[in-house]
């Protein structure tokens, strides 16, 4: 009885060791599918990637210290990369509230042709960064809509194209449809019984907008302005069609890297881009709670 006991309730080896469980191995499917993602890995982000770290180790060619300490030293790149974090805050903050009252009002309203209205929204995307460029210049350059305008009703030519003014209208323009489509799908997956309820305790439109619909969007939120700020960090071809006196920090990496054959300085300003843009991600990612990345 003692014995049929003890074997049922747990098999015991001889010598008094529990038997080991043996793990399921990975299906070969999956290990042959590994391979060429590593690989893929390896050779177009690792390889890459480290051989930009190590350049940037190596000396600045005008003062030969090295290029992580010249950066870090010079006002010229600290002003470039100022310029650029604040300009990238701004315009993620601005598409991020312009896109949530849009996607909103397209959640909650039943809009005569909304199918269309969200594909003409989404069509910026279609435009490489040199044409949304060749657009802001055609509003607000020497030549174009504004300037005409002021030139007839003041004598003065209104031009805002080739400043950051007119940069941060190109980085909003591409901007706000990555965000409004993912908003959308947040605000038609709230739950309306909370805002029925918080209305049913005597709550104003404004009290249910911040205490449960911003609440209940912030993960999205967070996620869509990281999108946005990592995208205006990298954006390289409205600033090259505006004007390389820009001092952002795509125009800088790509004068030091033609104008001066300065690589590793270059490539230091690469790598400090890139480490403040995976480090808005990863922030955001913690904060929402949500895979950020997954959105466009």
């Amino acid at each position: 009885m003692s014995l049929s006991w003890q074997s049922a309730a747990s098999p015991i080896r001889e010598g008094g060791r529990p038997p080991r469980r043996m793990r399921n191995p990975l299906p070969r499917a999956v290990l042959f599918a590994f391979v060429p993602a590593l690989t893929v890995f390896v050779a177009f982000w690792l390889i890459p990637f480290g051989w930009l770290v190590v350049l940037g180790t190596m000396p600045d060619s005008s003062s030969q210290q090295n290029a992580y300490w010249t950066v870090l030293a010079n006002p010229r790149y600290l002003e470039s990369l100022g310029i650029t974090l604040l300009l990238s805050a701004a315009v993620s903050v601005a598409a991020v509230a312009v896109s949530a009252v849009v996607a909103c009002f397209l959640a909650r309203h039943a809009v005569p042709g909304k199918g269309l209205l969200l594909a003409l929204l989404t069509f910026p995307l279609a435009f490489p960064g040199v044409v949304v460029g060749f657009l802001i210049i055609m509003l607000g350059g020497r030549q174009g809509l504004f300037s005409q305008l002021g030139a007839a009703l003041t004598g003065d030519r209104w031009t805002f194209a080739y400043s950051l003014g007119g940069l941060f209208l190109g980085y909003l323009y591409f901007s706000i449809p990555r965000v409004v489509m993912t908003l959308v799908a947040a605000c038609e997956n709230l739950d309306r019984s909370l805002e029925e309820a918080a209305r049913s305790l005597g709550a104003g439109s404004w009290r249910i907008v911040r205490d449960v619909i911003v609440p209940g969007l912030a993960p999205a939120l967070l996620s869509s302005c990281a999108i946005c700020f990592a995208t205006s960090m990298g954006a390289f071809g409205t600033a090259f069609t505006l004007g390389t006196e820009l001092t952002v920090l795509p125009l800088t990496i790509y004068g030091e890297f033609t104008n001066y054959a300065n690589f590793a300085t270059a490539a230091a300003l690469s790598v400090i881009m890139g480490l403040v843009t995976w480090g808005a991600l990863l922030l955001a990612r913690r904060f929402s709670g949500t895979t950020v990345g997954s959105t466009l």
